[in-house]
């Protein structure tokens, strides 16, 4: 439950900035490019947190490296709502960033550790649904205007973890690997895990979908709202789309973990990108049609996050226990490249006078390049499985 918790308040975080965005941007004036790089500065911050998070939990418990990293990002958010100009917002909401990218490697890892071999993928993807869950309730709070301001948004999101710190390390685990082992075998297990000729495929896969499937998560996480009201919605219509839209995730993201510990796992995910796409068409010809839109808003959360859970599910599975925090802080760190490159895509696109249909449009075969190798790496899964621990 702690672990749940965790990850709501961590889509909670994730989804305050692009929620805000509608307020904050004619309050400092920001441009298209501006607000793209506010966006992105977040998900930059992600990098070097999801690469620190990992080192933490395999050398000190994941317990200890998910308290640091709630700490971080708790403090920065509310940090963000006292910022007084573009470039303090830019610093804040990336240290909120670091705290945030290293919360998610050890949530997935205690989310792993915690179940049987053969329900991994289904636990770490229960976890990863309470993400966009958070990403709704942040969406209620804005719908609802129960915020009197942007500043509102962060103060809450920063509150909320600093909450969760006391419970977190007082009734959970530290849940720290072997340190024998760990200090006889780490160098060599990371580097067996990644880049021994056989293995080096599959990792290179992994890889890519993380930063293709991130890319097309982050767009549409932080700039939909703003698509949605330049396609002729309100703001509070936009605000309940995407609300349906992490519902729709959470309840695509609990689909994932049936179909990555189902028999078939490349037919299912292969059957997921491919609904994503047409979900993606299907949001892009219903535009400025409320109806319409909020039931594509939900199949479109429900399919790109169903597809990210996959990732989720099959990374801490490409590990041995004494360096998963790492390994899958490293994948996370690759995919967060294109975390930082989905919103600087969209302000771009926007820049140059695309419609907010273009734009969707433009993810469509980034979503299919996403999709081919998730279904490569899913069918060589068994290359890539180790003894569990």
């Amino acid at each position: 439950m702690l672990v749940f918790l965790g990850a709501v308040i961590e889509g909670f975080d994730l989804q305050a900035a692009g929620v805000a965005a509608p307020k904050l941007g004619p309050v400092f004036g920001l441009t298209p490019e501006q607000m793209g790089v506010f966006f992105s500065s977040a998900t930059f911050g992600l990098i070097f947190g999801a690469l620190l998070g990992g080192v933490i939990a395999d050398r000190w418990g994941r317990r200890a490296g998910l308290a640091t990293a709630l700490l971080l990002f708790g403090v920065f958010s509310i940090a963000t709502a006292w910022a007084t100009g573009f470039q303090s917002l830019v610093v804040m909401r990336f240290l909120t960033g670091v705290g945030l990218g290293g919360a998610l490697p050890n949530l997935v890892s205690i989310a792993a550790e915690a179940a049987e071999p053969g329900r991994r993928g289904r636990a770490v993807a229960l976890m990863y649904a309470g993400v966009p869950l958070g990403g709704a309730v942040v969406s209620v709070v804005a719908m609802l205007g129960l915020h009197d301001d942007w500043r509102s948004i962060f103060v809450v999101g920063g509150v909320l973890p600093l909450l969760l710190v006391v419970p977190l390390m007082t009734l959970l685990p530290p849940l720290t690997v072997d340190k024998t082992a760990q200090k006889n075998g780490e160098r060599t297990s990371i580097r067996s895990a990644l880049f021994r000729p056989e293995t080096l495929a599959p990792t290179l896969l992994l890889w890519a979908a993380f930063f293709f499937g991130l890319l097309v998560v982050y767009l549409l996480l932080n700039w939909l709202p703003q698509l949605l009201v330049g396609s002729g919605l309100s703001r509070g219509q936009a605000s309940f789309v995407q609300i349906l839209f992490n519902v729709g995730g959470a309840i695509g993201s609990l689909i994932a973990g049936r179909l990555l510990d189902g028999e078939r796992p490349s037919l299912a995910v292969g059957s997921c990108f491919a609904f994503l796409i047409v979900s993606l068409l299907a949001m892009s010809a219903v535009s400025g049609n409320f109806a319409s839109t909020l039931v594509a808003g939900a199949v479109v959360g429900g399919a790109v996050l169903c597809a990210q859970a996959l990732l989720y599910g099959i990374a801490p599975q490409c590990y041995p226990a004494e360096v998963r925090g790492t390994g899958v802080g490293i994948s996370v760190a690759v995919g967060r490249l294109g975390s930082i490159a989905g919103p600087l895509y969209a302000g771009a696109l926007l820049a140059r006078g695309m419609s907010p249909e273009q734009v969707l449009y433009a993810i469509l075969p980034i979503a299919a390049i996403c999709g081919l190798a998730t279904v490569m790496l899913v069918s060589r899964r068994h290359r890539l499985a180790v003894p569990a621990a």
